[in-house]
């Protein structure tokens, strides 16, 4: 058989039928404590005691109670890390706005609102701007440092962030928040999460 011939028989099996082309992958499902794999079903009414409601996107991370729980676990100690709660907040915003996640940066914007933090700073951070404050504009331009590099961070982008005040403790909390915000966001996206109630004032789309 000619290399030509063996190329076609293969993708004519690949090639999806008819029937396949008019059946689309069914999508993934936003689940109940009623209908979640057993072992998250305890994740799950923790998080909806906890909150008074079940976030879609908690119940579609569902499907795999390993990665509901996984992110879950870390974005806790994500939580216990030397970052104030406003400075957690800016890796996170960084990091949903760069993977262009809607509903983590409706979510946080919420919780910075929570937090008392100045509009205007909110806003910065909604639009990928620079910030009004020079020490969250350091870590704000660490944090995309670590995700355009890889976490190779070039040695003045180091030295800026340490120069604003900062830790070499406080730059691997950094890389701890990027890779907590890297699960929600690429979790959020793959399962197309909706925007919840609670946050919908808040909705949130990428520039241009």
């Amino acid at each position: 058989m000619t290399i030509l011939r063996h190329v076609r028989r293969v993708a004519d099996r690949a090639a999806p039928t008819d029937a396949e082309s008019r059946f689309p992958v069914p999508p993934f499902t936003a689940h109940t404590v009623d209908t979640a794999p057993a072992a998250a079903r305890p994740t799950i009414e923790g998080v909806r005691r906890r909150l008074g409601h079940l976030p879609a996107a908690v119940g579609l991370m569902a499907g795999s109670p390993e990665l509901l729980t996984g992110f879950l676990t870390v974005n806790g100690i994500f939580e216990k890390c030397a970052l104030d709660p406003v400075e957690r907040e800016v890796v996170v915003m960084t990091v949903a706005t760069r993977n262009e996640c809607h509903l983590c940066v409706a979510m946080h914007t919420a919780t910075l609102t929570r937090h008392g933090a100045m509009p205007d700073l909110i806003d910065a951070l909604r639009a990928g701007t620079p910030l009004p404050d020079d020490r969250l504009e350091a870590l704000r331009r660490f944090t995309l440092a670590v995700l355009d590099h890889r976490g190779a961070v070039p040695e003045d982008g180091t030295a800026a962030f340490l120069a604003a005040g900062y830790q070499p403790r406080h730059a691997l909390d950094v890389v701890l928040g990027v890779g907590t915000y890297t699960i929600s966001t690429f979790a959020n996206r793959l399962t197309g999460a909706p925007l919840d109630p609670p946050v919908a004032a808040y909705a949130w789309e990428p520039a241009g």
